[in-house]
Formats: C-alpha cells, sequence, structure tokens
C-alpha cells in the first residue's frame, strides 16, 4: 500500500514537473451521510468556466485507495458521496480521518488533488467488554474499601467519548469516577456499609458509561457481587420435635421421618452431619439415620407387641462445629398382617351329573387372626360357574350346585375360593377346590353319517369286507361302549342276515353270499348302535349296498338264433345294389353301462369284400353289386363283442342265398319319406327299448321253455312255397334244397309297423349249377309243395 502511494505521488510530482498545475483542495463532509449526498462544487475550485467546459476537458475522478467512495458529475461539477462512509470503520481511532482523491482533465492536462476529512458524529455507544462483571466480597471486609472497575470504550473521539460513569442506587457502595492526563475517564466501587451474607448472599448493580456528545449516548454493565461466607450461625432444626406414625412388619429401609436442620452459612460452614444422642439399645437395633440426609429408616423388626412407641434425640453438627438437638417419636400401629385362613371340612367328589340344584358339594370355614375390620371377612367365587356359595354361622360356607351339570361339557372344576378380610391393605387368601363330575348314561349312540352308501363289486367273495358303520357316545367308559347290530328285514324275499353281516365290536360290514348285479343291483339295511349303559341307549342309519356291475356277462344273439340247429338262409337278389340290406344281427348283454355296449364285426365270409357290418347297429350290407361270378351260398361269421374289461365276445353263424327274379315287392323298401321314418322312430325308440329290456329278462328267466316254444313255433308257422322247377337241383350238387327257412328283420332306418311276407308268386327263375356241374342249366318246379320258415320281427334303435 505505501509503495501505490510513493507511486502515486511521483506520478503526481511527474506531472507538476510537466506543465500539469498541482494544487489542492480540502473538503469536509460527516460520516454517515446517505448515498449521493454533496460533498462540494469543483467548478469554482477548478477555475471552470461552466458544466461544457468541464464535459470538453473529459474530467475524471481518480481514487487513491482501493475502494472508490466519491463519484463526479460531469453535468454539474458536484462531487457526491458514492457509498455511506463510517469513520470508525475506515479509520479507527486515527484523527483526523482523509481519504484522497484526484480530479484529472484533459486539454490540457491537469491534476487536482482532492482531500476529504471524515468527520466524526456521535454514532456510538460506550461499550463494556463483558455485559456482567462478578466480585467476591467476604461478609466481614472493611469499610471504605475500593474495587477498580474495567473502563468502558466508546469509538468515538474527543467529547463524543466517554465522559462519565454512574451507579445504581444501592446501601453498601458509592462509585468514584476518576479522570486521567489523556482525557480518559474510570470508576472504582467502595463499601460504605457492612456486608452481611445470611442477608443478602448477593448484590446486583448497574454501572453506566456515559458519552459526551449530542444526544449523549449510554452503555451499561451488569455488576454481581457475591458475598463470601464465615461460619457465624449454628444450624437449626426445622422442628424440634416430630412425632411419626410407623406400621408394624414395615420392611427394613423404610423411610420413617426425614429431620432437616439448616445453617444460614455457606460452604463447609454449612455442612450438616446428623448423629443419635443418647438413646436407648431397642433404638439402635431398629432404626438407622443417614448422617448426611438426616432420613430415619428402619433397620429391624418393627413389632406392636413389643414396643408400641420409640423416642430418640437427634443431633445436627455443622463444619465448624456448632450443633444443634430435636427430638423424635416413633409410635407403631398395628398393620393387618394375618391373611384369612380356609378349612375345607367336606367335599363330594366326584360328583355325578345328574345331582339336582341345592346339592352340598362342599363345606368350609374362614377365620382371619386379627380383630376388627382386620379380622372380617368375605368369600367368593367365579360368576361363571354352576355353583354358588351359601353363608352359614360361625364363618361356614356351603357349596351348592345352581345350574344343572354336563360332563360332556365340562367333566371337571377347579373351584377357586377367594377370601378376603376388610383391612387395609385388605389381605387374600385362595383355596382351589377340585370336584370330578361323574358319568350317567345321558347321550345316544351318533353315527358319524346320517346316512351310509358302500359300494360293492358283484361276483364278491363270501366274506368279503364292503366298509363300515361309526358311531360315537359322547358318555365315558360302560356307558360309551357301543355294540353294532343288524334290524330284521328282507332282502328279495330273504333275510338281511344271508346278505350281509356285521361284527358287532367295529362295526364291519361284510358281504355273506357273492352278489350278483343282473339279479339285484342294490338294497338297504338298518343298522343299529347301542351302548351299555343302564338304562341302554340306541340309535339306528341306514346303509344302502350298491353292486357294482362286472362285466361277467357273454352277449346274447336274439336274432338269429344260435340254438343248434341249421341256420336260415337270407335271400339276396343278384340284382341288388351296393348298401342293399340283407338283414341284421340283433344281440343284447345283460351287463349295464359301458359293459353294455356291443360292437359288431365280420369275422369270417365266403366273399370278404361282398358284405360288411355295421359295427353300432349290426346290419349287414352289400359292399358292392353282386355279379354272377359270386357263390350262390355266402356263409357269414359275426362277431359281438361288448366294451367290458376284460371284453366278452361271441359270434353268429349267417346263411345267405343269391337268387335271380325275385319279386320287386321284396326287392325294393318301402316308399316311405325318411323324414317320416325318423320322426316315427323317435316315438317308438323308449317303447321298443323297455319290451326289448322286458323280454331279455324273461328269456334269462324261462330260457329253455322259450327255446321249446320258438321250435313249436317253427314247425306251425309257414308262408307259401315259391314256384321253382320241378326239377331242382341236389343240394349237395349246389342247387336249391327241397324246403328252407328264414328270417328277416328290419334295421335302423326301416322301422316300419308292417312286415311283407314272400307270396306265392315266385316267378321261375334258373339257378347256377356249380362249376363242378359245367354249364348245364336246371329248370323246372321245386318237388315240394310248401316252403318252412320262421319269421320274427325285432325293431332295435
Amino acid at each position: 500500500m505505501h509503495r501505490n502511494k510513493r507511486q502515486g505521488w511521483s506520478f503526481f510530482l511527474y506531472l507538476c514537473m510537466c506543465g500539469g498545475i498541482c494544487e489542492s483542495f480540502l473538503y469536509l463532509v460527516p460520516e454517515e451521510k446517505k448515498s449521493g449526498s454533496l460533498v462540494a462544487n469543483v467548478l469554482k475550485d477548478l477555475k471552470v468556466e461552466d458544466v461544457k467546459g468541464l464535459s470538453a476537458r473529459a474530467a475524471r475522478l481518480v481514487s487513491k485507495s482501493s475502494r472508490q467512495y466519491f463519484q463526479l458529475d460531469p453535468h454539474s461539477g458536484n462531487l457526491l458521496l458514492k457509498d455511506r462512509i463510517d469513520r470508525e470503520a475506515l479509520c479507527g481511532q486515527k484523527d483526523p480521518c482523509i481519504l484522497v482523491s484526484e480530479i484529472v482533465l484533459e486539454n490540457p492536462l491537469q491534476v487536482h488533488r482532492i482531500e476529504v476529512q471524515i468527520e466524526d458524529v456521535n454514532d456510538n455507544s460506550p461499550q463494556f467488554s463483558k455485559k456482567e462483571f462478578l466480585l467476591e466480597i467476604p461478609e466481614q471486609t472493611p469499610l471504605n474499601t475500593q474495587f477498580p472497575l474495567e473502563s468502558a470504550k466508546d469509538a468515538d473521539r474527543g467529547e463524543n467519548g466517554v465522559q462519565n460513569y454512574t451507579l445504581s442506587p444501592n446501601d453498601h457502595f458509592w462509585l468514584d469516577v476518576q479522570s486521567h492526563s489523556d482525557g480518559s475517564k474510570s470508576a472504582e466501587l467502595v463499601l460504605e456499609k457492612q456486608l452481611d451474607r445470611e442477608e443478602n448472599a448477593q448484590l446486583f448493580l448497574i454501572l453506566s458509561a456515559i458519552d459526551g456528545g449530542i444526544p449523549k449516548r449510554t452503555g451499561t454493565a451488569k455488576i454481581v457481587i457475591d458475598v463470601l461466607d464465615t461460619n457465624d450461625n449454628v444450624p437449626q432444626f426445622h422442628q424440634s420435635l416430630y412425632k411419626v406414625k410407623l406400621l408394624e412388619n414395615s420392611q427394613p429401609s423404610t423411610l420413617v421421618a426425614k429431620v432437616e436442620a439448616t445453617d444460614r452459612d455457606l460452604g463447609s460452614n454449612a455442612e450438616i452431619t446428623y448423629s443419635f444422642g443418647q438413646v436407648p439399645e431397642n433404638v439402635l437395633k431398629s432404626f438407622k439415620l443417614n448422617k448426611h440426609t438426616g432420613e430415619l429408616i428402619v433397620a429391624g423388626t418393627i413389632d406392636y407387641e413389643e414396643d408400641k412407641s420409640y423416642a430418640m434425640n437427634i443431633k445436627a453438627t455443622d463444619g465448624g462445629g456448632l450443633s444443634a438437638y430435636c427430638k423424635v417419636i416413633v409410635e407403631v400401629q398395628d398393620s393387618n398382617d394375618n391373611a384369612p385362613e380356609v378349612t375345607v371340612t367336606s367335599i363330594t367328589s366326584p360328583l355325578p351329573e345328574d345331582s339336582p340344584p341345592d346339592t352340598v358339594v362342599a363345606l368350609f370355614s374362614v377365620i382371619d387372626q386379627d380383630t376388627g375390620d382386620n379380622g372380617r371377612t368375605s368369600c367368593t367365587i367365579k360368576a361363571n360357574l354352576p355353583f354358588v356359595l351359601k353363608t352359614s354361622a360361625n364363618n361356614y360356607y356351603q357349596l351348592v350346585i345352581q345350574q344343572p351339570l354336563d360332563r360332556e361339557r365340562v367333566s371337571e372344576y377347579n373351584i377357586t375360593i377367594t377370601a378376603t378380610d376388610w383391612g387395609s391393605p385388605r389381605l387374600t387368601s385362595i383355596r382351589i377346590i377340585n370336584v370330578q363330575i361323574s358319568d350317567v348314561n345321558d347321550n345316544s349312540p351318533v353315527f358319524e353319517k346320517s346316512y351310509y352308501e358302500l359300494p360293492i363289486v358283484e361276483n364278491n367273495i363270501p366274506g368279503l369286507l364292503m366298509g363300515l358303520v361309526y358311531a360315537e357316545d359322547l358318555d365315558t367308559e360302560q356307558n360309551a361302549k357301543i355294540t353294532y347290530s343288524l334290524l330284521p328285514g328282507k332282502v328279495s324275499d330273504q333275510p338281511v342276515s344271508s346278505y350281509v353281516s356285521i361284527n358287532s365290536e367295529t362295526g364291519n360290514l361284510y358281504a355273506i353270499q357273492s352278489l350278483d348285479y343282473e339279479h339285484m343291483n342294490n338294497f338297504q339295511v338298518t343298522v343299529r348302535a347301542v351302548d351299555s349303559g343302564s338304562p341302554p341307549l340306541s340309535s339306528e342309519v341306514m346303509v344302502r349296498v350298491v353292486v357294482m356291475d362286472e362285466n361277467d356277462n357273454v352277449p346274447f344273439i336274439l336274432y338269429p338264433l344260435q340254438n343248434g340247429t341249421s341256420p336260415s338262409n337270407d335271400l339276396v337278389p343278384r340284382g341288388a345294389e351296393a348298401g342293399y340290406l340283407v338283414t341284421k344281427v340283433v344281440a343284447v348283454d345283460r351287463d349295464s353301462g359301458q359293459n353294455s355296449w356291443l360292437s359288431y364285426e365280420l369275422l369270417k365270409a365266403t366273399e370278404p369284400g361282398l358284405f360288411n357290418v355295421g359295427i353300432q347297429n349290426g346290419e349287414v350290407r352289400t359292399t358292392r353289386p353282386i355279379s354272377k361270378r359270386d357263390t350262390f351260398k355266402q356263409k357269414l361269421i359275426i362277431g359281438v363283442r361288448d366294451n367290458g374289461h376284460p371284453p366278452q365276445s361271441t359270434s353268429a353263424t349267417l346263411s345267405i342265398l343269391l337268387v335271380e327274379g325275385f319279386s320287386d315287392p321284396y326287392m325294393k323298401m318301402v316308399d316311405i319319406p325318411k323324414e317320416e321314418v325318423m320322426e316315427k322312430e323317435d316315438r317308438t325308440l323308449t317303447m321298443y327299448l323297455v319290451i326289448c329290456l322286458a323280454i331279455i329278462s324273461f328269456i334269462f328267466l324261462i330260457s329253455m321253455l322259450v327255446f321249446v316254444a320258438i321250435k313249436i313255433q317253427k314247425r306251425r308257422t309257414f308262408i307259401e312255397r315259391p314256384n321253382f322247377p320241378e326239377n331242382c337241383g341236389d343240394a349237395a350238387a349246389g342247387s336249391l334244397s327241397r324246403a328252407y327257412n328264414y328270417e328277416v328283420c328290419l334295421g335302423g332306418g326301416s322301422l316300419n309297423s308292417e312286415f311283407r311276407f314272400l307270396r306265392p308268386l315266385f316267378p321261375v327263375f334258373s339257378v347256377e349249377p356249380a362249376q363242378n356241374q359245367g354249364d348245364s342249366s336246371i329248370s323246372g318246379h321245386c318237388a315240394e309243395d310248401q316252403v318252412r320258415s320262421q319269421v320274427r320281427r325285432i325293431d332295435l334303435p
């Protein structure tokens, strides 16, 4: 900073030597003026005629410090404050406080030194270094003792600095203000009245420093005077006599009383210790005194019967050896220290659950060794029990039944008897009585299900376990022992016992004989469960035995009959086209479900490619048109198989004759609209199924009689024979036999109510001889007059 100043002065001297006018101007401005305040107008001092000349010479202001505090207005020539100036912050205690700037003019070049002196204003109050000063003065300090005080500081100068000190009014001190050669002031406290710490342990004074500015400013500090103690006071108890009451049996360390003495002195002079005076031996055994706090506590056993009161002297001594005494009297009070005692005289356990109300369960007494209210007692039990307490003479109580008992719900009761006296605090004793509830036979056996259904597969082995029934009895022991039995009844006109047996202990049900689904698919029995109580109680449940079907029946061929006789011959014209219905194999299966689902297949045929069989309906139809090369007599073996596991099957043998010259009524089907036929089939389908099942049952029962009847019926039923050539060929040679019978079955699609029989209008037709007979033809009429045939109509879906 000094180097910059030297460079500035060098530059200024250089300008002066070069012809610049070196002239200085001094201006005065008070501190704390606001920004923009006028310092001075420099036009006259710069000897510039007007403002235009100032602007023409490019006047500018250059600060000699790091900060520019002023600015030159070129339009008016006014030197203005740029910022507010604080003299104390700028110059501190330096006096005078001057800021140097330069005004530079061009054409010709001139530099003018501007000095602005900042004048002090009274803008600072006197301040002490601390807000509070602490003085410690013993209470025996002599009068007129002086205590120097710290001087206040004022940032202002001269008359604006500290000019005087004052002290707040008080009874013990006055203020001595002294002036020094440098113009400063100082103050001292002077003691003018004796101090007493017991009266005033602390004094609070306000010291004020006042400056000489206008208006005057003041700074204050707080003076705290701590009066130091001397041992000039004897300890004093708050009470000279303490009377306290103590309950007997008080626990050790129980606070009995607290004696307290105070000493107006301080420090070690006020530290008080407590001790027993001249006291008897029983006091020292029963009580203990805390020497620091004065607390009197129980140290031994306090028994009202031994000592009803205690008297003792307690001494308080301060640190200086001064002592004082007080007396303590302890009165022992009798306490409720005996709890009631419950004594059970009699008890009934176990207790039958059917015991009537007001039955006495227990008798007990309650005794309390205390007297007065401490000896009065009350007795209670829980409210949610089926019992109640009744009072009797001489503190006796009866426990009686109030509500019906149920052993199945609660088998025993732990009855808590609570006896409480009327003392304070109340003492309570508890006695628990256990009452077992004995069982009576009041519950019937209950089956776990209201209805049982037991499945069993037919053809079972005798003695097979079908299942079990289970019943529970809420009673116990003998009353809960259950025996199972079957109620008498009949199944298919036979006793139940011939079909089912039951284990009387476990309830296991066994099949006595092998069951047949086709004979009986279900039956019901009734099982009874009886307990062993007295009287015995029982319950019943229905058991339904469901016989499950097994694939144990081979399909039965209804048509064509396979009765061991020669099979019937079906006639097929050689002009038949592909799809011609030849006949229909009808079979049934006595099983049910999928075991009765039948399927048909062609096992063997004379011409394998000529005929096929419907898998579902058993219809035999031509696969292609019949040619002259096809053998006259065709033999088919049709297999019928059910859908069981494993499947059962049978076969039927068909004999088919291929003939020529068959009349039209038998070549074509009746011209019935297909919609009408299907509608009629739907109407009669159910009826035919019922009829078919009835026929099957009938055949099963009297099959042999039916077979005999069928044979007789075949012999009596004839139709007129056709007019065959007289010279019929020999059957062994491949020609037609002299007599043959046949059966016709109407299949699906032809379920009409009429059946058309062959009439005796057969045309004469020739039959090709067998290949081993050559090409000769056979003609003539058949030798027999009638052709025997049996016709049965069976309609199946």
